[in-house]
């Protein structure tokens, strides 16, 4: 048999081969971006207000916020948030008496909650920017014409806002797959982590790690090609200059 029959064979399904756990690994390593994405928009939602509310304490706590996210590499940052965060949310849930003793934080949840800091931290100013782009004077307008906050950034703030985050958001998006192999690092069962024991078990290195760059290379050409289409939705009916 050849060398490279014998690789192609490394690719069977279930025990034969090593393509069911590459996929599971792409399926989570999707999951957890996902989902880190939404924390991190919401907590970039929140960092944005508060740099943004005109208060200076929930300015310097903003600030604070995205100067140590930026400032910590993330991998030292997932293995804080992974073991050290874990341990606090089991023993503020112990405390409430909501989980037993044998309660444990799923490395789905860990992994989710450190991408979720991480990006929030740069969406924050992300965001932060596409509101100060918008036009004050509609804002002033709405606040005339007697709308309360909450439907000004309703209706207002938050669909021009998203229109022109859309860029930055789009670079997050791709940033956070690619950092989503940094959770292997904690042994979240990912893409990388998933290529990493192919390798180690067949000593295939250079196949199985190839494999998964081209995994990441299609998961990102995907993303480029649907955030186009956001893009372009969200600037419809926009006068180009």
């Amino acid at each position: 048999m050849s060398s490279e029959s014998s690789l192609i064979g490394l690719l069977g399904w279930g025990a034969a081969g090593w393509s069911d756990e590459l996929l599971a690994g792409l399926v989570f390593t999707v999951q957890i971006s996902v989902c880190g994405y939404i924390v991190g928009f919401l907590l970039g939602l929140l960092g944005a207000g508060a740099k943004l509310s005109g208060n200076k304490l929930l300015y310097r706590i903003g600030d604070l916020y995205t100067t140590l996210v930026r400032a910590i590499p993330e991998l030292l940052l997932i293995i804080l948030i992974y073991y050290a965060g874990s341990s606090a949310m089991k023993t503020a849930l112990l405390g409430i008496g909501l989980v037993g003793a044998d309660f444990q934080v799923s490395a789905f949840a860990a992994a989710v909650a450190a991408l979720g800091l991480i990006y929030g931290a740069y969406l924050t100013d992300v965001l932060r920017g596409a509101i100060q782009a918008i036009p004050k004077g509609q804002i002033e307008a709405a606040r005339a014409y007697g709308m309360h906050g909450p439907l000004r950034f309703r209706r207002i703030v938050f669909p021009q806002m998203i229109r022109f985050a859309v860029p930055g958001m789009g670079n997050q998006w791709l940033n956070i797959t690619k950092d989503s192999a940094l959770v292997s690092a904690v042994g979240a069962f990912e893409m990388a982590f998933a290529a990493k024991s192919a390798a180690s078990q067949t000593k295939e290195y250079l196949f199985f790690y190839s494999i998964a760059g081209l995994l990441f290379l299609c998961l990102t050409i995907v993303s480029m090609v649907v955030l186009t289409r956001i893009e372009k939705r969200a600037n419809r009916g926009v006068r180009r200059a």
